[in-house]
């Protein structure tokens, strides 16, 4: 009787454990899933704006067509992938092109002071730091999920029940990023008043008067003690 109530516990244990395990397991895979969705939302805007700004630069530099449908060309792999790594690797191709795109931008001053090129860049920096944060949210959940699926006692019912590991969404630095570029102005001197060969206006020090010969502030000496 005592060895039927101890594998009924132990048949119960075993299912309690099956149960939060397989549960915790889905949970993370639809994060994982859902972490995704964000990655691709931002990739397909960056796409989106890859248009605009091929006919902005086409608009000063219209000879530069191999780089054109080299952008165009990483845009429509960008658009097709399907997965994180498919998706990585059109997006890194994609990156390279702009990069060369901005660096043919960089010999049109005119097309630099655009007010349209200037606004899809900066939608365009809005969009790499939208992406950015959706990566780091995505590979922290990815994490999470390869850990349980690697590390005892979740890996016992992992495998069996069809969890495996998922891929992160890497971005390297130096070729994934696309170029930043300042849009900050550079500060106007501000004229000093006063006409023409005057310096700049001095400020009376404590304890100076209004004119020549005057003493401190008649109340001075009424001033409690210990005040500056």
């Amino acid at each position: 009787m005592v060895w039927v109530l101890v594998g009924i516990v132990l048949v119960v244990v075993l299912g309690v454990f099956v149960a939060v395990t397989y549960n915790a397991l889905v949970r993370l895979r639809n994060k994982s899933e859902e972490a995704w969705s964000g990655i691709d939302v931002q990739l397909q805007r960056r796409a989106d704006l890859v248009p605009n700004l091929v006919e902005v630069v086409k608009g000063y530099a219209g000879h530069e067509r191999e780089t054109f449908e080299e952008v165009t060309r990483a845009r429509r792999a960008v658009v097709a992938a399907s997965g994180p790594a498919e998706a990585e690797a059109a997006d890194g191709m994609l990156v390279a092109a702009l990069r060369r795109l901005f660096v043919v931008a960089e010999d049109y001053p005119d097309l630099q002071a655009s007010d349209n090129f200037l606004a899809l860049q900066r939608q365009l920096a809005v969009l790499e730091e939208d992406l950015a944060f959706s990566r780091r949210y995505h590979n922290a959940v990815v994490e999470d999920l390869n850990t349980r699926v690697e590390t005892f006692p979740s890996v016992l019912i992992a495998g069996p029940l069809g969890f495996e590991r998922k891929p992160y969404f890497e971005a390297g630095q130096d070729e994934r990023s696309v170029p930043k570029v300042d849009l900050d102005l550079p500060d106007t001197p501000t004229p000093a008043s006063g006409g023409p060969g005057d310096g700049p206006t001095a400020m009376p020090t404590a304890g100076e008067g209004s004119g020549p010969g005057d003493g401190p502030p008649a109340d001075e000496a009424s001033w409690p003690e210990g005040r500056a």
